[in-house]
């Protein structure tokens, strides 16, 4: 196999069943060398982010290992080509939008995959973000003929200025000697944010903004003329064969749908080796679930897309776990008290119960059918009534207490960095996901702990927050 060389941070070899499946090398960020004439749209940046409150808007700072571009509707920003040509072939990206945002992959610079802010969608097109450009097949009568698009099966996309993970396998055309077309293009598999939205999606012909005639290899293009975007981790692989889809047994899934509000508790798998086995899951017609452990007033994790799967639970003797359907974003991995009592804002947090006096009480229904959880810790009643955005951005929290104290503190989040964006904003995880505390809360406390980043803040009576995500 032909082995290209670009400048890259690492090199990549997939093995399936002892064959060679894929040379690959990842991207090295650290200038625009792997790409060719980059227009001046195009930088290099060690940091971005995305303005919620304004329209097309990315901040930069100075660094390497981002790629950024800026496109205004006064000063349009142009389309960036890879040096390198492709086949068959793997790409797996990062990619953050800016508010409102267009861009796109185009797979040998002919077949694009969009990219848009689809943030809170209940239904994707194929216009929204994962969709498929596509041009009909030319046997058609004429009538039929002409561009059309084929639909993510949902929409597992995230907020603006978060990354959203992408994985591509794409089969390229085939042509004869004399240069026909033997066989379409195809789309094998496309994974965003760990949920498959496409599967084995024929390509009649190059879609709408083709670079040029369809081909044998071709570039990858980043579309950069419709608005500003940031990737990072990009990754290609050139496939000396075509991976199959893995399908597993031929058993029905059991799907557990939320048309209206709907529970269901089971055993939720929150990390590697990690299980809540006290959970409840909570989903409704907005599309937006979330999981929480009855043990320890823990939000698990929220998700965009299908509420729940079910099969791991209750197909045959079942192992009591239940998957979410759709994009998950984790809020812990490890399930860990929500409320501990503290001598000062510094002082070790309580993961446990012991000592706490905690005792679940189950949760009561208001009259939308969403559950308020309770439960006593720390001599006091707790009321955790946790009810998903109408518009299905994420999720709204207010914790209350019948016993207000001044050394009771909440936990928000324990990750590997948080960014404090604008006030009351922070960013968790390395752009996870969003909290945002109501106005008039207390000021949160980051603090370094154990190599890792804490935010907590004092509760006072009640607190308000925030997940966006």
């Amino acid at each position: 196999m032909k082995m290209n060389v670009l400048k890259a941070g690492c090199v990549s070899i997939l093995w399936l069943g002892g064959t060679l499946l894929a040379y690959g090398q990842r991207l090295d960020l650290k200038d625009l060398s792997a790409f060719k004439n980059p227009a001046n749209s195009w930088s290099i940046v060690g940091n971005v982010f995305a303005d919620l409150n304004s329209e097309n808007t990315l901040k930069t700072t100075k660094g390497e290992g981002i790629l950024v571009n800026t496109s205004t509707e006064k000063k349009a920003g142009s389309d960036l080509y890879t040096v390198n040509e492709y086949g068959d072939v793997s790409v797996e990206l990062d990619y953050l939008t800016a508010k409102g945002t267009n861009s796109g992959i185009y797979l040998q610079g002919n077949y694009e995959i969009q990219i848009d802010d689809a943030w809170g969608l209940k239904t994707a097109t194929s216009s929204n973000n994962g969709g498929i450009y596509q041009r009909w097949d030319d046997s058609k009568p004429e009538a039929d003929k002409g561009f059309g698009g084929v639909a993510p099966r949902q929409n597992a996309s995230k907020a603006p200025g978060l990354w959203q993970h992408i994985k591509i396998i794409f089969q390229a055309p085939k042509f004869d000697g004399a240069g026909k077309k033997t066989e379409n293009a195809k789309i094998v598999s496309i994974e965003l944010n760990g949920v498959t939205i496409h599967e084995n999606v024929e390509l009649f012909g190059a879609t709408r903004g083709a670079a040029g005639a369809e081909k044998a290899k071709g570039p990858l293009r980043l579309q950069g003329d419709h608005g500003s975007v940031a990737f990072k981790n990009i990754e290609i692989k050139e496939l000396s064969s075509i991976p199959q889809n893995n399908q597993g047994n031929d058993d029905d899934p059991i799907y557990v749908d939320a048309a209206s509000n709907n529970m269901i508790r089971s055993f939720v798998d929150v990390g590697r080796g990690v299980r809540s086995v006290h959970a409840i899951s909570v989903g409704g017609p907005e599309k937006v679930a979330f999981s929480y452990d009855l043990d320890n007033g823990t939000l698990l994790q929220g998700w965009h897309g299908g509420f729940i799967d079910a099969t791991p639970m209750w197909h045959d003797r079942g192992n009591g776990t239940s998957r979410p359907l759709g994009s998950v974003t984790r809020f812990t991995r490890k399930p860990v008290l929500a409320i501990a009592k503290l001598a000062s804002d510094q002082d070790k947090w309580i993961a446990d119960t012991a000592g706490t006096g905690f005792k679940t009480k189950g949760y009561v229904m208001d009259k939308q059918d969403r559950p308020a959880f309770k439960y006593f810790v720390n001599g006091t009643n707790v009321t955790d009534a946790i009810t998903v955005m109408e518009n299905g951005q994420g999720l709204t929290r207010e914790i209350s207490v019948d016993q207000p104290s001044k050394d009771l503190y909440f936990l928000l989040a324990s990750a590997s960095n948080i960014e404090e964006v604008s006030k009351g904003l922070y960013l968790v995880d390395d752009k996870s996901y969003y909290l945002q505390l109501a106005d008039g809360s207390a000021k949160p406390i980051i603090r370094d702990v154990d190599g890792k980043k804490e935010i907590i803040v004092a509760i006072g009576s009640k607190l308000n927050y925030t997940i966006l995500f």
